[in-house]
């Protein structure tokens, strides 16, 4: 009976691997005559399209030619390819976050993803993060933000006791570095007209909106540039004199 020494305390190299325990089978011979269980038709029965060789066989989802079930059901909505999910967080969720002493934020320090996705105040950071204003009168604490998107609702009850929002575009690489703390790379400028048009307007808090520019401690010098560049069209004019009217 022969046996495999494997060494316990030697170090792994090609002379000592070996295949792990019933790691191996032996192969399935079809055709081989009677005795060995499939021989003559090779376990595959009498005929028929299932007995052939070849690229004879249907389709998955194929019936045999009557319409398939795929067919049958009616279809209704599409997929959005460019649709996005938020990680909803409401302000009376941070305040109870702040009171236990899992989250605090300065103007040099602001909230992000990050913080919120360590801190437990939430589960899944998905395509962004949304503030809500949802209780804010619970809000008693002077916070500092930087998520995705946020309400109307929260952006004026976190600035009425004091504190800063200012939102900012995060594509799905540009998060991942956020969550992990990276700062080797360039995060991406929006691309999209109706990203480019929400981050810079003042209005939704945007960080490339003139004014958030000249208010955020935390601006980058990157920043000042691509506010010109995605706000260079309002300026644009165009000569119409050559131009006939249809």
């Amino acid at each position: 009976m022969s046996s495999v020494f494997r060494s316990k305390t030697a170090r792994i190299t090609l002379s000592n691997l070996s295949p792990g325990p019933n790691s191996q089978h032996a192969q399935k011979r079809l055709g081989r005559g009677q005795g060995s269980g499939r021989g003559g038709t090779s376990g595959r029965g009498h005929k028929g399209q299932k007995a052939r060789a070849g690229n004879g066989k249907p389709k998955a989802g194929f019936e045999g030619g009557q319409t398939p079930i795929t067919k049958r059901f009616p279809k209704k909505g599409f997929v959005n390819p460019n649709r996005k999910v938020y990680a909803p967080v409401n302000l009376d969720r941070i305040q109870f976050w702040i009171d236990q002493g899992r989250l605090q934020s300065s103007p040099e320090n602001p909230i992000t993803a990050r913080e919120l996705l360590l801190s437990g105040c939430i589960h899944n950071v998905h395509d962004g993060i949304k503030l809500l204003g949802d209780n804010a009168p619970c809000l008693k604490t002077p916070i500092h933000i930087t998520p995705s998107r946020a309400s109307q609702s929260a952006i004026k009850a976190v600035e009425s006791i004091g504190g800063s929002v200012f939102c900012q575009y995060y594509n799905p690489l540009a998060l991942r570095d956020c969550v992990k703390s990276r700062e080797d790379r360039i995060s991406a400028a929006p691309t999209r007209r109706t990203d480019i048009l929400w981050y810079t307007n003042w209005h939704n808090r945007g960080y490339l909106s003139p004014e958030a520019i000249a208010k955020n401690p935390k601006v980058e010098e990157r920043w000042k540039e691509l506010s010109k560049q995605l706000l260079s069209f309002k300026d644009q004019t165009f000569d119409t004199k050559g131009v006939k009217k249809m």
